[in-house]
């Protein structure tokens, strides 16, 4: 890092507060490198696990030429230790439950110390336990929440609000969850026609307003009333209707994505060239893919947190494997209730012929191989832009958060993909995969696909939305700065 002797301290100084967990990192690293490169300077605040994950994955190499981007880090309460034989989910929630006791004093010392003054706040919302309006409050700079969902999972989460005033939410009692209550539709949302109370996140489940997960996505869901930017990362064609919704209920909506584009905008770089990723991506990906013929290849990965059972696993190994097309399939080393998978020998047999299997690799640069011609995913939203971006088609296996509204949303709305369920016999997915593969369903959905690329790639162009929010957002923050 260059000496202090050479920062401009008039510049304006972004801090990123970005969740804990890989997709909201990876996105909120995009951006900050986005407005580095538009001439910010930039404090990077990760956990002190997530920042030592990031160092061993190769994830700040970039830096190595980036005057005026910082990494600091907060204690987490874990350390060094090892998340080794524990679920994603369940090491998330340990880091949660010290950052709300513990966060707060120690970003308000960090921001103190500083060597260039923060004029501003860039914050993922989900971070509302952590207090960060208060912070912003004790620190006198603005704060802008950054959503690193669609505009969609950005209305999904926000309903917890007029559901509770309209006495839908918080369930009347247990029953609600299985007498057919939950099937009621949303009908007041435009641009999210038909979704449902089982479409949105967790807390729909909830029977009491003090719920852990009611209250948690309340105050969330406040955080965007008590701020006067945000950005949301979708572009403007994709979900027109609910962004001109969410602009005319807030004052001043920033919608940057998809974010990689605007990445190989601003210097010609080819997709993912830079690592954004916790976890120790696996070159071999992409070589094995080399050599398989265009659109051929089933990706396949269930995203950074997702936990299933072994039976679930063996059989979906099955399926992929009776599906007869070539796939590359993600098992992290704790997918499987926080424990290494273990393959049964003769599934292990039956994958080799057609099939790969690797811990991790790098997503953008997979799908946007020429082999890959679709993607079973679980429906984050940092897979489903990616996948948009590269044109590729989609089959949904949701379970958590947002991922249920994305996937309906990718299903009935923008016609890229197909929805699984919670079916899992094997002749079904079989089925479906060969549909996206090899049918005309298929082909229709990836023309579809190629379509929203091509959209995609126009908003992030000269002139675009995205392109253009983003040169507002950069003059916003300057001009925040200096008042």
């Amino acid at each position: 890092m260059d000496p202090v002797a050479r920062i401009d301290e008039t510049k304006p100084h972004v801090v990123f507060l970005p969740y804990p967990a890989q997709s909201h990192i990876k996105c909120m690293l995009k951006l900050a490198k986005l407005l580095h490169r538009k001439g910010l300077y930039i404090t990077f605040i990760n956990t002190q696990k997530n920042h030592d994950r990031l160092l061993a994955s190769g994830g700040m190499l970039w830096l190595e030429d980036a005057t005026g981007f910082w990494f600091k880090t907060v204690p987490d309460g874990v350390g060094s230790a090892t998340d080794d034989g524990v679920k994603a989910t369940e090491a998330l929630m340990k880091v949660i439950q010290y950052l709300q006791t513990h966060f707060l004093d120690s970003f308000l010392d960090l921001v103190a110390q500083l060597e260039v003054p923060a004029t501003c706040i860039i914050c993922d919302p989900f971070m509302s336990f952590t207090n960060p309006v208060q912070a912003a409050e004790k620190l006198k700079i603005p704060i802008i929440l950054f959503w690193t969902v669609a505009a969609c999972g950005f209305m999904g989460c926000y309903q917890v609000k007029p559901l509770m005033e309209k006495e839908i939410l918080p369930l009347k009692d247990e029953s609600c969850l299985t007498n057919g209550y939950l099937d009621m539709e949303i009908d007041w949302i435009p641009g999210m026609e038909g979704i449902r109370l089982k479409d949105l996140p967790e807390f729909k489940n909830a029977t009491k307003q003090d719920d852990g997960l009611f209250s948690y996505f309340l105050e969330t869901a406040r955080m965007a009333d008590k701020v006067s930017h945000m950005i949301l990362h979708t572009f403007d064609q994709l979900e027109a209707d609910l962004v001109s919704e969410i602009k005319s209920m807030f004052p001043n909506v920033y919608t940057v994505g998809p974010l990689q584009l605007l990445l190989n905008r601003v210097r010609g770089e080819e997709t993912n060239s830079d690592r954004y990723s916790l976890l120790k991506e696996e070159p071999e990906c992409v070589e094995w893919l080399n050599s398989k013929e265009p659109n051929s290849v089933v990706y396949v990965n269930f995203g950074s947190l997702a936990v299933m059972s072994v039976q679930y696993l063996i059989e979906i190994g099955w399926r992929l494997a009776n599906s007869n097309c070539y796939f590359i399939w993600i098992l992290r080393s704790n997918l499987v209730d926080g424990k290494p998978m273990v393959m049964p020998q003769e599934l292990e047999v039956a994958m080799k012929e057609k099939g790969f299997v690797g811990g991790w690799c790098s997503q953008e640069q997979v799908l946007n191989h020429w082999a890959v011609g679709g993607f079973l995913t679980h429906c984050g939203w940092g897979s489903v832009i990616e996948s948009l971006s590269a044109g590729v088609p989609m089959l949904g296996w949701p379970s958590l958060g947002d991922q249920r509204i994305n996937c309906r949303q990718m299903c009935q709305h923008w016609e890229v993909g197909m929805e699984i369920g919670n079916d899992v016999k094997r002749d079904k997915v079989e089925k479906l995969v060969r549909m996206l593969m090899d049918g005309p369903e298929g082909e229709r959905m990836r023309n579809k696909a190629l379509d929203w690329k091509k959209t995609a790639e126009m908003a992030t162009g000269s002139n675009g939305s995205s392109w253009l929010d983003v040169e507002k957002l950069v003059n916003e923050i300057i001009k925040l700065s200096r008042s």
